[in-house]
């Protein structure tokens, strides 16, 4: 994917102007990905997992691993070129210890994080549904001081089948009440893009730190003209609340 083949949704932020997306009409809820959809991890996760191959003199292909990247650590292990037997349990026990070193470092993507905001300020339930694990799921929300903004999050290990079955979305969907076809869906990897068109979800990606159509030629992202259209007052963010202070403090009941 590139900026030109999907232009963004959302204005380019301005010292005076944060991202400002508008929630469609007839959107009932928001379920985002973390990984390089709220947080901004793929490089953390692309050296923890070759850190951890290394002992076992296997490369990690930087394309290769990019166009996977929706998956969990246990489903690229499975893809992973080669066929040759791998000791999984213990690869993962290596980069998850990589990652959880570097979890305080972590950024959120600000057109995202203004998507939320925008949510939240429209009374819409959100949730997270990830690939990958929730011992790094929930850590990571919280690093990011956001737990208090999702009344679901959904993991790798809560479902059956991962990215690209719909299984994911489909969950948080439930857990949130709301129908799928109710709900925007927002992932940067084709593999969850592909998940949230399953799950019959409305869909926008995540390019360049940017919020834009998954795929222009397919029917959900052609469902939604409206996304492009300045956000209603009663759901827009405003310069002072688009993206929340990740480095306050947070008070004793913020998290769930």
């Amino acid at each position: 994917m590139t900026q030109a083949t999907h232009p963004a949704i959302c204005p380019a932020p301005t010292p005076a102007r944060k991202c400002a997306p508008a929630i469609p009409d007839g959107i009932k809820a928001l379920i985002l990905d973390f990984d390089g959809t709220l947080a901004d991890t793929a490089d953390s996760h692309e050296q923890a997992l070759r850190a951890a191959l290394h002992p076992y003199d296997v490369g990690l292909d930087h394309n290769w691993y990019r166009h996977h990247v929706g998956l969990s650590i246990h489903d690229l292990l499975n893809a992973l070129p080669g066929g040759r037997p791998l000791p999984h349990d213990e690869i993962i026990r290596t980069s998850r210890t990589h990652l959880l070193a570097t979890m305080h470092s972590i950024k959120p993507i600000p057109c995202v994080v203004a998507l939320l905001s925008a949510a939240r300020h429209a009374g819409l339930p959100c949730a997270v549904a990830s690939g990958a694990s929730g011992h790094l799921v929930h850590p990571g929300i919280d690093a990011l001081r956001l737990t208090h903004e999702f009344a679901a999050a959904v993991a790798r290990e809560d479902v059956a089948h991962g990215k690209p079955a719909p299984d994911l979305f489909l969950t948080a969907a439930r857990r949130l009440g709301v129908p799928p076809e109710g709900c925007l869906a927002v992932d940067d990897a084709p593999d969850g893009v592909t998940a949230a068109r399953a799950a019959g979800m409305h869909v926008i990606t995540v390019v360049d730190g940017h919020l834009a159509p998954a795929d222009e030629g397919a029917p959900a992202a052609r469902s939604f003209p409206g996304v492009l259209a300045p956000a209603p007052s009663s759901t827009a963010v405003t310069p002072d609340d688009a993206v929340p202070d990740i480095t306050a403090p947070r008070s004793a009941d913020s998290a769930r």
